[in-house]
C-alpha cells in the first residue's frame, strides 16, 4: 500500500513498559508515525520519544470543543487562537495536519447555517495553514452513538464545508467507524470524497475494537480501495483493543493495512 499508517498514542501509551519501548516496537512493525488526541497527550517527552524511534507525528487535535465548536460564533475567538498555536506547533514538529470540530447543533440554527458559521471561522485561519503547509482536518463524527447532536455527522456535510471554505489546506478527517454508524456505503463515500480527505481513522464497528471477524466492516477491501483511489495521506488506527496485549493488536492492524 502507498498510504502511511499511524496510531493514536493515548490508546496504546501503556502497551509497553516505557515510551521508548512502545515507539521502538511500533517502528519495528513498520509504522512511520503516531498521533495524539489533544496536545496534552503529546507532551514534549512523548514527541521526543517518538522522534528518537524515527516516528513522525501525523495528527493532533487543534482546539478544545467537540461540543462547542466552529458552528458557535461565541467560540470563534478562542478556537482561532488555539488553532493558530496548534498550526505553528504542527509546522515546528513537521506534523501534516491538525483536527478541528464542527460542534454540536445549536437550537434554532439549521445544519446549513451551522456550516456557514463554521466556514466563516476557518476562512480566517486558512491563510496561515496555507502559509505553514499544515492541513486543518474537520472530523466527521457520528451523532447516533458517541457524539449526540454533532452537526458535522455526514461526509457530504464535510465536503460541502470544504468547498465553502475554498482552501487547499481545509480537508476532512474521514473516520471510517463514525461514517459506518451514520451512513455506511464506506468505499463509495471514500471515493467520492477523496479530493477533500486529509486524514483517515479506523476502528471496528460495532464496539470500536479490533478490525477482525467480529465486526461488520471489510477493512482489507477498504484498504485496497483507499490505495486504488490514490490516497497518500495517513491512516490512523483509533480502536480500543479488547485483549491485554495491545502491542499485538497494534501489529495486527498494521499488517491488515499493509496488505
Amino acid at each position: 500500500m502507498s498510504f502511511k499508517q499511524s496510531f493514536c498514542f493515548p490508546i496504546f501509551k501503556n502497551a509497553a513498559p516505557s515510551l521508548d519501548e512502545l515507539f521502538a516496537s511500533a517502528a519495528e512493525f513498520g509504522y512511520p508515525a503516531t498521533e495524539f488526541w489533544g496536545w496534552d497527550d503529546g507532551s514534549d517527552a512523548a514527541v521526543d520519544a517518538a522522534h528518537r524511534a524515527g516516528l513522525e507525528i501525523a495528527s493532533f487535535t487543534g482546539h478544545d470543543g467537540i461540543q462547542s465548536g466552529l458552528n458557535d460564533v461565541a467560540q470563534h475567538d478562542r478556537i482561532l487562537l488555539e488553532l493558530e498555536i496548534s498550526l505553528r506547533m504542527a509546522e515546528k514538529i513537521r506534523c501534516p495536519g491538525v483536527i478541528c470540530f464542527a460542534g454540536e447543533r445549536i437550537t434554532g440554527q439549521s445544519d446549513y447555517e451551522g456550516m456557514v458559521v463554521a466556514a466563516t471561522a476557518l476562512r480566517k485561519i486558512a491563510p496561515l495553514a496555507e502559509e505553514l503547509g499544515v492541513n486543518l482536518n474537520l472530523e466527521i463524527l457520528n451523532s447516533r452513538v458517541d457524539h449526540f447532536n454533532y452537526v458535522g455527522d455526514t461526509v457530504e456535510w464535510g465536503t460541502a464545508f470544504c468547498e465553502m471554505v475554498q482552501s487547499p489546506r481545509v480537508k476532512i478527517l474521514f473516520d471510517i467507524y463514525h461514517v459506518q454508524i451514520m451512513q455506511g456505503d464506506v468505499i463509495r463515500r471514500l471515493r467520492a470524497a477523496m479530493p477533500h480527505i486529509g486524514h483517515v481513522h479506523t476502528a471496528g464497528n460495532p464496539g470500536r475494537n479490533e478490525m477482525d471477524d467480529t465486526q461488520e466492516l471489510n477493512y482489507r477491501g477498504i484498504a485496497a480501495a483507499l490505495n486504488a483511489a490514490g490516497y497518500r495521506g495517513y491512516v490512523g488506527h483509533e480502536f480500543f483493543p479488547k485483549g491485554s496485549d495491545k502491542l499485538a493488536a497494534l501489529k495486527d492492524a498494521f499488517d491488515l493495512f499493509a496488505g
